[in-house]
């Protein structure tokens, strides 16, 4: 966005630098403006027509400017104007000021790069941030040379430049991909000149999501020898950003925040309000409140995450990563994370996983993993590729048919009788997880209580709920312990078989069925074999 708005300023600059001599027939003006555009854009430029009227003020009205990269033909014009006007008096001429300059039906196409040097100096620059600091405090960025008054002849200054229904567009590396396509409604800026930073205010909406964009603030002074060098900085709002667009979450979101930096090196800091943000596979809608630092590169949009921080419920989620361009011929863009939640609730991230109205566990949550989402039309719960580890803490089961099993657990566990008085046992987790193409993979899943441990892998199935795990069941007594009376004796010659080092039974078992109804059962295969 900010690239297209420097690309339009610098144009319209050229555009008006025939006002120190101005020809007195619009063939010669237009043959001039030609020249001028060809020589200091390096490019191949035509213009349709143009028409000149001197009095009582200069008025000159043009039509169809096309500005094509000579040394690449084989991508859209840099710049496709419909049409535009001229306007001033003689006074200004004579000044060299302009009144207003009228721009109608703007394209700026940004080609993508030939090679990769730009996307280098990025990540350098996202590293070391000295292009940022240097264009913020006014200075002349990375030493480049200033455009000098010798460059351009006459400092020509616009006191207003006015574009309607222009459209910025991003061209794609991969010919396989759609160009990224913003509508500007309106951009207006003011004192545009050669050496000057200009005040701009612009309305228009984003591409993906969409959504409205208003934005305030000041962009150059242009730098002819390196325009990606081009200071710019200010405030913006986006409202109205309906994230149903990536199939499998929905909310609208609404962002405020300020930019600053070079139109190559765009240094954001903002924050997000989504108050009804829903993951489809749970359906439930609940605040997400962000705070964000990202790096764009204004000249294709791939952001670095330099850091996010969420809050949604009771929880607390840090990440870092990117949003880069994804394969050939895939439609969008993909996202990776290194996320770290140090402080969370494991029942606020399963209103994002399940449908039921209480979710089936409570507890302190610690998590850190691997986030890959690539570009795609299927739902996000299919594309999502996460690989990381987890803790739970003092985990309760909301099902009181559930957490009485697992008292129950505790207590046969311990050796004692299942008559013995009530207990409030909570569960602790930890494990590994993998998820991708719609399940949850536990390769190494430890539940632990007061008496007993359950080591499990297996996988969850998200849309269908069901579930397939094995392991071990631990119990710190013998298997004849966990029952008293006859069923012990009974027992006693199966203790055999259980015996685990140390002390102990150790009992292969198996968890089968649908998150609603688990089956849990003894697997009497492995029983079998364990006893061969």
């Amino acid at each position: 966005m900010w690239t297209g708005i420097g690309i339009a300023a610098g144009t319209v600059i050229l555009l008006v630098l025939f006002a120190s001599t101005v020809p007195l027939r619009s063939e010669t003006l237009r043959h001039r403006i030609i020249e001028t555009l060809s020589a200091r854009l390096n490019s191949e430029v035509t213009l349709d027509d143009l028409s000149l009227r001197l009095f009582p003020r200069l008025h000159a009205e043009g039509r169809s400017l096309l500005i094509r990269q000579r040394d690449r033909p084989h991508v859209p014009p840099l710049i496709a104007i419909k049409a535009f006007t001229v306007d001033a008096d003689l006074l200004g001429l004579w000044r060299k000021r302009v009144a207003r300059v009228e721009l109608t039906g703007l394209d700026i196409s940004i080609p993508p790069d030939d090679d990769d040097d730009d996307k280098k100096d990025f990540e350098r620059h996202r590293l070391h941030g000295d292009r940022y600091a240097v264009a913020t405090s006014g200075a002349p960025a990375d030493n480049k040379p200033r455009t000098s008054p010798d460059a351009i002849e006459g400092s020509v200054v616009i006191d207003t430049v006015h574009s309607e229904d222009a459209r910025l567009i991003i061209v794609p590396r991969n010919s396989g991909k759609a160009p990224r396509i913003w509508a500007i409604h309106t951009l207006d800026m003011h004192n545009v000149g050669a050496f000057e930073a200009m005040p701009f205010d612009a309305t228009l909406t984003n591409a993906v999501p969409p959504g409205e964009i208003v934005t305030k603030g000041s962009f150059g002074p242009w730098n002819t020898n390196e325009p990606g060098n081009t200071p710019l900085r200010g405030r913006f709002r986006f409202d109205k950003a309906d994230l149903s667009v990536f199939k499998g979450i929905r909310g609208i979101l609404s962002s405020q925040g300020d930019f600053g930096g070079l139109l190559n090196y765009i240094d954001v800091n903002g924050e997000t309000e989504t108050p009804d943000f829903v993951v489809e596979v749970g359906g439930h809608p609940f605040a997400l409140h962000t705070k964000y630092h990202t790096i764009v590169d204004g000249t294709n949009g791939d952001t670095r995450l330099e850091r996010i921080d969420a809050n949604f419920l009771q929880s607390t989620l840090i990440a870092h990563g990117a949003v880069l361009d994804g394969p050939k011929g895939e439609k969008g863009r993909t996202v990776t994370l290194d996320v770290n939640m140090p402080k969370a609730r494991i029942e606020d991230v399963m209103l994002m996983a399940v449908r039921t109205k209480r979710p089936p566990l409570t507890g302190g949550l610690q998590l850190t993993t691997k986030f890959l989402l690539p570009p795609g039309e299927t739902d996000v719960a299919e594309r999502l590729r996460l690989n990381g580890r987890f803790a739970l803490t003092g985990a309760r089961f909301t099902s009181p048919e559930v957490q009485t099993k697992i008292v129950e657990l505790s207590r046969r566990g311990r050796g004692r009788n299942a008559d013995e008085g009530k207990e409030n046992v909570a569960s602790d987790f930890r494990g590994r997880f993998v998820l991708g193409d719609g399940r949850l993979d536990l390769p190494d899943l430890m539940f632990a209580v007061p008496g007993a441990q359950v080591r499990l892998a297996g996988s969850y199935a998200l849309k269908r709920e069901t579930l397939a795990f094995k392991g071990n069941l631990l119990l710190d007594a013998k298997v004849s312990q966990t029952v008293s009376g006859f069923k012990s004796l009974l027992l006693k010659m199966a203790d055999p078989f259980f015996r685990r080092p140390g002390g102990g039974s150790s009992i292969p078992i198996k968890i089968e069925g649908t998150r609603a109804d688990p089956k849990f059962g003894l697997d009497v295969g492995r029983v079998f074999r364990r006893g061969n």
